[in-house]
This record gives structure tokens, C-alpha cells and sequence, in this order.
């Protein structure tokens, strides 16, 4: 059992600014892990499941949010998923859910950059995992089961064992992953939709819910995920560009 001085240990840890991690290591986190895995194909398809929890979570939590009842969530092994739920078939809550798939995994990266800005480290390890605990209620298929326990059980490994600079080199890592596989998605649903393979896409179903085509809605996708991506790079950055005597 640990002890009172153990957990207040840890509780400092979690909610205290750990120390500026080596500039070097956000470059090598972004360039030589998040940049290869997001553009090589073994590694993509490995951890693009990864990018569906996150994109499953952000239909689940707006439906929630814009007071639909959330049925259930599937992640499958080929790294699609499906997140339902019940309420009005049209109107702004449906709108927003459906858009909120796409967009999620950068947004979530973008938050994790602002707490990496703050070196927030353990923090951000540790919401990851209540994040995911709290996604596992509504998982109803034995894989998503699977999926969110191995990966909270390596985020939280890492979090409560490693070392401070591995800490630093997983969170940078992840946080660069969810930024730069968020935009692979849309590239990869444009591409399918001109092909005829995906009818039923969010974007599509967007474009029945509103006077816009589905492509507007892409480009929607792809601008946000955009947007995130250089905004979370430059606060990810920011202890390089402090370094070096600039400023964001």
C-alpha cells in the first residue's frame, strides 16, 4: 500500500508543470514517430485505431452534449467504428454530432498540446486514461472492449512507471499523432467517396441534413483538422522557438 507521502508525491506529480523536456525531443517525436507512422502503411494501420477511439469519442460525447441518448459504440478491427444514438433524425444536435467524428482527433491532440505548452505532462496522461475508462461504458463489441483496455492500460503504465523522460517522449509522440493523423482520415474519405465506396460517409450524411454537398463538408473536415494541426505545432514548439530567442 502506498503511503500518505507516496500519494502526495503522485499528486503533485499529476497536477504540478513537469520540467521543459530537451527541444531535440519534440522534433524527434514529431519528425522520426508520429511523421513515419502517419505516412507509412503497416504502422498506419496498426495505430489508426487509435485515430477511430478518438473519432468515435467525439460523435459520443456531442451527442451527449446536444442531448441525444447515446446507445453504444463499436471500434472493429479493420479500424472502422460505429458510435449510435438516439434522438431527433435532423436538426443542429445531429448536424454536430455528425461533424464532430472527423474533427475530434486533432481537436484532442490540439488539447494535449496547450497541457505539453504547460508541461502538464502527467496530467495529460492521466485525463487520456479517464477519458478512455469513461468511453469503455458504452463499448458494446468484445474488440472495443480489447482496444480501449490495452491502450489505457499502456497509457497508464507509462504515466505511473516510466520515467519522467519517457513520460515526455510518449505524450509528444501521441499528441504529434492525433494532430497529423487526423488529417490522413479526410484525404483517405475524399478519395473513397470519388470512388463510390463510401455512400454513406459523415459527409455525406451531413449533406443530407443541410444545402450543402458532402465536398463542402470534406473541406470543412480538412480546414479544422488544418487549423489544429498548425496551432498545436506551434505550441508544441514553443520551448524550441524559446531556445532559440523567438517567440510564438
Amino acid at each position: 500500500m502506498m503511503s500518505i507521502d507516496g500519494l502526495g508525491e503522485k499528486w503533485d506529480t499529476l497536477f504540478g508543470a513537469q520540467p521543459d523536456p530537451p527541444p531535440l525531443l519534440v522534433l524527434i517525436t514529431a519528425a522520426a514517430v508520429a511523421l513515419v507512422v502517419v505516412s507509412t502503411r503497416l504502422p498506419w494501420r496498426i495505430a489508426r485505431n487509435a485515430i477511430t477511439i478518438a473519432h468515435e469519442g467525439g460523435h459520443a460525447l456531442v451527442a451527449l452534449l446536444t442531448g441525444r441518448k447515446l446507445r453504444g459504440i463499436r471500434l472493429h478491427s479493420d479500424t472502422s467504428g460505429l458510435t449510435l444514438s438516439a434522438g431527433r433524425p435532423t436538426g443542429p444536435g445531429m448536424i454536430l454530432t455528425l461533424l464532430a467524428g472527423y474533427v475530434a482527433p486533432p481537436l484532442v491532440g490540439l488539447a494535449g498540446a496547450w497541457l505539453l505548452g504547460g508541461n502538464r505532462i502527467t496530467l495529460l496522461l492521466w485525463v487520456a486514461v479517464a477519458l478512455l475508462l469513461a468511453m469503455l461504458i458504452m463499448i458494446r463489441n468484445a474488440f472495443g472492449v480489447v482496444s480501449l483496455l490495452v491502450t489505457g492500460a499502456l497509457v497508464f503504465a507509462v504515466s505511473w512507471y516510466a520515467t519522467p523522460q519517457v513520460q515526455a517522449a510518449f505524450a509528444y509522440a501521441g499528441v504529434w499523432f492525433l494532430l497529423l493523423g487526423g488529417v490522413r482520415p479526410v484525404v483517405e474519405l475524399q478519395r473513397l467517396r470519388s470512388r463510390g465506396r463510401m455512400p454513406a460517409s459523415d459527409a455525406d450524411q451531413l449533406a443530407g441534413l443541410t444545402p450543402f454537398p458532402a465536398f463542402f463538408w470534406v473541406m470543412v473536415f480538412a480546414l479544422v483538422n488544418v487549423a489544429a494541426l498548425i496551432t498545436g505545432a506551434l505550441l508544441l514548439a514553443g520551448p524550441i522557438l524559446t531556445s532559440a530567442g523567438l517567440t510564438i
